[in-house]
């Protein structure tokens, strides 16, 4: 390689496919140059990846434009598979920021990410610290039984529970209507039905009253003494802040 070539590139500016501004500020040979970003990121490539963009910035904005990956030792790769982590990251925010999501998940509207969990890096040391395994169940992140009627995905806000745990908690609020949660009512015998949601898909049905009121708080007794049951269950598994919420959980006719 001539070496005025490499003098006439060295300070040469491009951009990557995300946008970012890149400089070369270190030019051997055309294998290898050393690119510098405006966030100080510096990395080596060579010289037809500079000139395609295609050289990566762990620190441009990649999901959902508002993620990105980060500087730090968490690969969102293992053998060119994503990792459970990173599978988890970008399903926290595909809730959060999936405009399609949400048309088929509408309770997610309204949800965010803390800023601090934007960057995987952040997000995967949380994960690392927090992650457990209780009864081989499938671990689930979960936002709102800590904090009830919580909208932020967060190192504070945020739990694992095992999805036997998670399940007490969905609400399917097409199937109410216009009678309170775990009521419904019957036309043809003008009564109303308690009834909860028990787990692996199956709903036990409580028993019938004539006012919608009465028929929620036999609800409300049966789910929150439920709750406790499942608590003890699985205290020896789960966190010490996950027991003691799911034991001071309350059943409100508004939930």
């Amino acid at each position: 390689m001539p070496k005025t070539l490499g003098l006439e590139r060295l300070g040469e500016i491009s951009y990557n496919t995300h946008g970012s501004k890149m400089e070369i500020i270190r030019y051997e040979s055309s294998t290898k140059i050393t690119i510098k970003f405006e966030d100080e990121y510096i990395t080596n490539s060579s010289y037809k990846e500079f000139k395609k963009g295609a050289v990566r910035n762990p620190n441009d904005i990649s999901v959902f434009e508002i993620g990105y990956i980060g500087e730090g030792i968490y690969s969102s790769k293992i053998n060119k598979l994503k990792t459970k982590c990173y599978n988890t990251w970008n399903s926290m925010l595909t809730r959060c920021y999936s405009n399609l999501y949400q048309e088929n998940h509408p309770t997610y509207k309204d949800c965010f990410v803390s800023e601090e969990w934007h960057n995987f890096q952040n997000f995967a040391k949380w994960y690392d610290e927090n992650i457990y395994q209780a009864k081989d169940q499938q671990m689930q992140l979960d936002k709102d039984i800590l904090f009830k009627r919580n909208k932020i995905y967060s190192s504070e806000t945020c739990v694992f529970v095992p999805k036997r745990i998670n399940s007490l908690f969905i609400k399917d609020n097409s199937k109410r209507g216009e009678y309170p949660i775990g009521v419904s009512y019957n036309p043809l015998t003008n009564r109303f039905t308690s009834y909860c949601s028990i787990g692996h898909g199956k709903t036990k049905t409580l028993g019938y009253s004539n006012t919608s009121y009465i028929a929620y708080t036999i609800y409300k007794t049966f789910k929150e003494n439920l709750i406790k049951q499942i608590a003890e269950e699985y205290k020896k598994y789960i966190p010490k802040k996950l027991y003691e919420s799911m034991y001071l959980y309350q059943v409100e006719i508004t939930d």
